[in-house]
């Protein structure tokens, strides 16, 4: 179906069909559940401490005899020692972000690695394709955690213009509806975060994953905008106090240290109320819990039946 698709062949791959490098979801277990079922699986490294990342990676080679990735965050503190696992593991694919990935080109081009920066701009993409990249993750503002103010719609064709090197369409994205548009803008894969917080494979909390089920299209809520670091999540106390706090201008110093281990609380502890629980405004097309490759499937049947029905539209 996909033999002449530039990612799967770039990626190595079944379908193009991307896991998003969610920190704190994003582990060792969804990576090869979607490995395996056809997409590339990624691990978010986020600040995650070396030794941990290491047995991560260690732990997805044992799951998984498919192509996976690592999400490499260039401003976290602990980037630099994540590059140097990518490289000591020869790990197939490193997706990057918040950050300029040239030191990640320099480091792992060389050894064959795949490396495809999330960027939220033409000009951005334009700059990374110059400096080497493979492909470019076009991410819409649609997208649940650190986003940028670009919706999908118009930023995926806009980068599909401005390089020759593959586009990933992000922001949004949950079923084969989405896919179907994506391609039809001119990406030629996607990445899908928030569904697969929902996956069975996914160890986040089952709260968490409730709180997606549940979800309509008016879930989330955009904070952060005041720090420069605007964050898409699901509505709830703790986003509400942070807007009250940024409403009456609270120093960021004191608006960080209210942020800061909600993201965990609400990954590991299940808090529902005071944690952050990042999703895309996709959360209201998020309706159950199922294994990793039933979203697969669904997605990828239903791109095709969509599909269809444009062409039917064309006669």
């Amino acid at each position: 179906m996909f033999e002449n698709n530039r990612i799967v062949k770039l990626l190595k791959i079944k379908y193009p069909i991307i896991q998003g490098g969610m920190a704190w979801v994003a582990d060792a277990d969804l990576a090869a559940a979607v490995s395996n079922a056809g997409g590339l699986g990624i691990i978010a490294a986020a600040n995650m401490p070396a030794e941990a990342l290491e047995k991560q990676i260690i732990k997805v080679q044992s799951l998984t005899d498919r192509p996976f990735g690592m999400n490499l965050m260039m401003l976290s503190p602990t980037a630099d020692d994540a590059l140097e696992i990518a490289a000591k593991y020869h790990v197939p694919v490193v997706t990057t972000g918040a950050g300029l990935p040239g030191k990640v080109l320099d480091r792992l081009k060389p050894i064959g690695t795949v490396v495809i920066p999330v960027i939220a701009s033409a000009a951005y993409a334009e700059r990374a394709a110059k400096q080497g990249a493979d492909a470019v993750v076009a991410e819409g503002s649609e997208a649940g955690g650190h986003i940028g103010e670009i919706n999908t719609m118009v930023l995926v064709p806009q980068i599909v213009d401005a390089v020759d090197i593959p586009v990933i369409a992000a922001g949004g994205i949950a079923d084969g509806r989405g896919m179907a548009a994506a391609f039809a803008l001119g990406a030629e894969g996607i990445q899908v975060g928030t569904r697969f917080v929902c996956s069975t494979e996914s160890n986040v909390h089952i709260n968490y994953k409730d709180k997606i089920v549940k979800a309509n299209e008016r879930a989330t809520a955009v904070t952060g905008r005041m720090l420069g670091h605007p964050v898409r999540a699901l509505k709830n106390k703790f986003t509400k106090q942070f807007e009250e706090l940024e409403k009456r201008g609270a120093p960021s110093e004191e608006i960080e240290a209210f942020g800061s281990g909600r993201l965990r609380a609400a990954v590991v502890e299940g808090d529902i109320e005071y944690g952050s629980l990042m999703a895309g405004q996709s959360a209201g097309l998020v309706k159950k819990i199922e294994p990793a490759s039933d979203i697969i499937q669904d997605i990828i049947n239903g791109a095709v039946e969509q599909t269809k029905k444009a062409a039917r539209f064309a006669e």
